[in-house]
């Protein structure tokens, strides 16, 4: 699998020699410190609901990525979870993915990919993907059980309870915004919660105290991020929520 490399570029040093052919001191030391691009592929199948904003997630994350040393290859072809395919990317990105979306092989493939260091990360409806694969809902880290309805988008506020990550050191110890909050089920005990959602600030969570909306893991060998946010285009204009997810990105791949 292709992983996130550093390298450092020639060391470049200017000698001139005396008349007695004694090397002097290096006149100048030129290093160049080269970070390669790392190929995320963006997941966008759906068998179930389709989200209407995942063509403007896409957009988002391929302009991120120009300031962010990171490409986008999006796909809705589950054919492309083959060994030789997978290699080639260091993060797989489900943007929004919906129901059974892959078949017996692909999934041995990906999770192949994650136990050779592959990293995953899940957005809004990647919850909502595989019920009837327990392997994925331990990689995602819960499966979507409902949200609000009428109206189904709403504010609500978040507590975050890690300022220290990368995908929540640039937000407050609040963060209220709009959209579409996820009630979950059978959450992974073992995942690191970045954000839990306060349920007094809105209608419709179920989760009461325990409400996770954002969190962090490492898992069979790779790395995983998810983010229950994104079900608006809206959301992928804002800026606190385009730093949450650059800086799950950047999580995932070792940065």
């Amino acid at each position: 699998m292709k992983t996130l490399r550093k390298f450092i570029g020639t060391l470049l040093i200017c000698v001139s020699f005396t008349g007695s052919s004694q090397p002097q001191m290096p006149e100048e030391n030129i290093v160049v410190i080269n970070e390669e691009i790392a190929q995320i592929m963006v997941f966008t199948k759906t068998m179930g609901y389709r989200h209407k904003s995942i063509e403007k997630g896409v957009e988002t994350l391929k302009i991120l990525g120009k300031d962010n040393n990171f490409s986008v290859t999006q796909t809705e072809d589950s054919l492309q979870f083959n060994e030789a395919n997978l290699k080639k990317y260091d993060l797989v990105l489900f943007l929004s993915t919906t129901m059974d979306v892959l078949g017996p092989d692909q999934e041995q493939a990906f999770k192949n990919y994650i136990n050779n260091g592959g990293n995953y990360m899940g957005i809004h409806a990647a919850s909502d993907t595989e019920y009837e694969w327990p392997w994925y809902g331990k990689l995602v880290g819960a499966y979507f059980t409902s949200h609000p309805n009428n109206p189904n988008v709403r504010e609500a506020k978040m507590n975050v309870v890690n300022r220290e990550h990368l995908s929540t050191a640039h937000l407050n110890d609040t963060w209220v915004r709009n959209d579409e909050w996820y009630n979950y089920k059978n959450i992974n005990p073992d995942i690191e919660v970045l954000i839990y959602l306060d349920e007094t600030s809105y209608e419709g969570g179920t989760n009461g105290d325990n409400h996770p909306i954002a969190w962090y893991q490492e898992f069979d060998g790779g790395r995983v991020f998810y983010t229950g946010g994104g079900h608006t285009a809206e959301s992928y204009d804002e800026p606190d929520f385009q730093k949450h997810l650059v800086g799950g990105i950047n999580y995932c791949l070792g940065r």
